[in-house]
């Protein structure tokens, strides 16, 4: 296997650092369009008018600077293309609802796009996208047209460190305000043109509502919504949970396990309809476009894209009797794919969908070679094995770095689970297209919701086994990237030079080692933090890695959302010692072991004793200096004080 022999595989890294540089540069989308223009114009001409083989070093060069370039410019473009309208003085706006109301425990949240806003009694257009949450009888429906008299807020930046930017995740999706707005807002109309403008949207709000009515069970159709249309957001949270700790949380995002499945069902028909021909040709289109239908209906994931892409060029390369490389597939998807949204390089979903195709394609040859099973019931467990295993070892350095647990029974629960998804994808798909037809539709709505039913106490079961998760993993970027440079040096240790690979593994050993020790010596020897939350206050104290901890009004839900993250990245303690704090009136607390005064009404700290080497606040994703005072005011964020 050569790397020359896989064109996008090669032009993908420069696409992606073109949009990192552009992330840290900011520069104007003009200028870098017009220099891809440029080079794009030097490379066309030195490929017609001068000796290529002469040049063969400078045309790729130019290749690969307009890759780069133009990967900055659609990174430059979106960023510049974002609607940020001007809310100062705003008396109130006309928005058009986007979607179905998503249930909350206390309200609904809906996605609206505003289309005027009223200021000083003039109307001025504008198109920006906005969170609300309100609390009307009726729901609130696509194309839908409402009027809310005050402006919205905007979404708070972490106050904490390591804590979710859940700013930044909705600013990738173009929101950047959010407004509770109860039922204070009037209905004033509906889009002329929200008959097809929202019909996937109607379409599938008629599926879920048939699905309702029928699978009995509300539980089982909570898990029929997700599995066969990826509505996952009414799902109960015990439920979604015991999916996670059985390793099987995938089963319920729509992926290319689903995608794959439909389209297997799809090319089952070819031979029993005898197609050949411009017939064949023609219902492979066919099976093309019903993938993206399908790909329409359930979300447009990043995973789902990824596999109705690929599922589309293996289609398409039978209708030319080729078959495409899956390198070149994957990466074809993927560049496409961030053409269309460069920030879709920062979702996990996209991450850990292509981590676990390429580990399914590179790994799992290698672990089926590792046992050669005497019958076929042995080999397609076997099989579905080593798929669950090289998925997991290709996406377990991610998972562990977002979010810190690892499944035990991962390889149990997919051996389970996944053909009994299987079934419930082979009767659940017949059951959206037929759920309106008398018997039948009660027929297959029963089947679905009794295997689901026995899907989820497979899955309660497993749940119940001693230790189903490992818990409170840290993992650093650099270990992250150790673990795929080892498996890759796996993967290549059959076609390539050992000798060469041994120095590679030895040099990123070496270097990981390196970053570890780097690490270790940043640690300070006594380490304070000052917090106030919406709640409470809180004060923690790590002194040679032994962790006290001290809170005032502090609730369990802020400490394992906003604290706790910060502590599984120092790897401190998560149960940590109580500080202990002497009430000397009101509104002062003393902490004489520790010599300072914590004054909760004035929200400062006084140092008694201990000289600070620095002191910092948190601020815009990062640690900023501030001046070093006997005197520490803390308010909204996280303040540190080093010794």
């Amino acid at each position: 296997m050569r790397f020359s022999d896989f064109p996008f595989l090669r032009y993908l890294p420069f696409l992606i650092a073109g949009i990192f540089i552009e992330k840290q540069v900011l520069l104007s989308p003009v200028y870098l369009w017009i220099s891809v223009g440029f080079l794009w114009s030097a490379y066309l001409g030195i490929l017609l008018f001068i000796n290529k083989k002469t040049w063969v070093m400078k045309t790729s060069f130019l290749a690969y600077m307009i890759l780069v370039l133009f990967g900055a410019a659609i990174e430059s473009n979106r960023i510049q293309t974002q609607n940020k309208s001007d809310w100062e003085g705003a008396q109130g706006y006309i928005a058009e609802v986007l979607q179905y109301d998503m249930e909350k425990p206390n309200s609904s949240e809906n996605r609206v796009l505003v289309k005027a806003i009223l200021r000083n009694g003039l109307w001025e257009n504008t198109d920006e996208q906005l969170l609300i949450y309100h609390q009307n009888i009726d729901q609130l429906e696509p194309g839908q047209v409402i009027w809310v008299n005050s402006a919205p807020d905007t979404i708070p930046s972490p106050t904490f460190p390591e804590e979710f930017n859940y700013s930044e995740y909705l600013a990738r999706k173009g929101i950047f305000r959010r407004q509770f707005i109860g039922q204070d807002f009037l209905l004033i109309g509906e889009n002329p043109n929200s008959s097809y403008l929202y019909a996937l949207d109607h379409f599938r709000q008629r599926l879920s509502l048939m699905l309702e009515e029928q699978i009995p069970d509300e539980e089982a159709r909570q898990v029929a919504n997700a599995l066969l249309l990826g509505q996952k957001q009414n799902l109960d949270k015990d439920v979604r949970q015991a999916y996670s700790a059985s390793g099987v949380m995938h089963i319920l995002a729509v992926s290319g396990l689903h995608v794959g499945i439909i389209y297997l069902m799809l090319m089952f028909l070819v031979k029993p309809l005898k197609l050949k021909g411009r017939n064949q040709k023609m219902y492979f289109l066919f099976v093309v476009l019903l993938i993206w239908v399908y790909a329409a209906l359930t979300g447009m994931s990043p995973s789902v894209m990824r596999a109705s892409t690929m599922f589309s060029l293996i289609a398409l390369g039978q209708l030319r009797d080729r078959k495409p490389s899956i390198f070149n597939v994957l990466a074809f998807s993927a560049t496409l794919m961030i053409t269309f949204n460069p920030s879709v390089i920062f979702e996990v979903g996209f991450q850990l969908s292509y981590l676990a195709v390429l580990g399914i394609v590179m790994l799992q040859p290698l672990i089926l070679k590792c046992w050669n099973p005497p019958n076929k019931w042995l080999e397609y467990f076997w099989q579905i094995v080593a798929v669950s295993i090289a998925a997991q070892l290709a996406t377990f350095p991610l998972t562990l770095f977002y979010f810190h647990a690892f499944p035990t029974y991962f390889l149990l629960g997919n051996l389970i689970i996944i053909p009994l998804a299987f079934l419930i994808m082979h009767l659940g798909i017949p059951l959206l297209a037929f759920g309106w037809v008398p018997v039948l539709g009660e027929l297959l709505g029963v089947l679905v919701s009794k295997t689901i039913l026995f899907q989820n106490f497979i899955v309660l079961r497993i749940q119940s086994l001693p230790y189903p998760q490992i818990d409170q993993i840290s993992i650093e970027w650099y270990s992250m990237f150790l673990v795929w440079v080892l498996l890759l040096i796996w993967y290549c240790w059959p076609d390539m030079k050992k000798r060469k690979l041994a120095w590679i593994g030895l040099f990123s050993l070496f270097l990981w080692a390196g970053l570890r020790v780097y690490d270790q010596t940043q640690i300070p020897k006594k380490e304070m933090i000052l917090a106030r939350t919406e709640s409470g206050v809180l004060i923690e104290i790590s002194s040679f890695g032994d962790l006290m901890s001290w809170n005032k009004g502090v609730r369990p839900g802020d400490i394992s959302f906003k604290i706790d993250p910060y502590r599984l990245k120092n790897g401190w303690n998560q149960i940590p010692k109580s500080l202990q704090a002497i009430s000397v009136n009101d509104s002062l607390l003393s902490f004489p072991v520790h010599g300072f005064h914590l004054d909760t009404k004035g929200q400062k700290v006084r140092m008694l004793k201990g000289n600070p080497s620095k002191i910092e606040i948190w601020s815009s994703g990062k640690w900023s200096s501030l001046d070093i005072t006997d005197e520490i005011p803390f308010q909204n964020t996280a303040v540190r004080i080093l010794f």
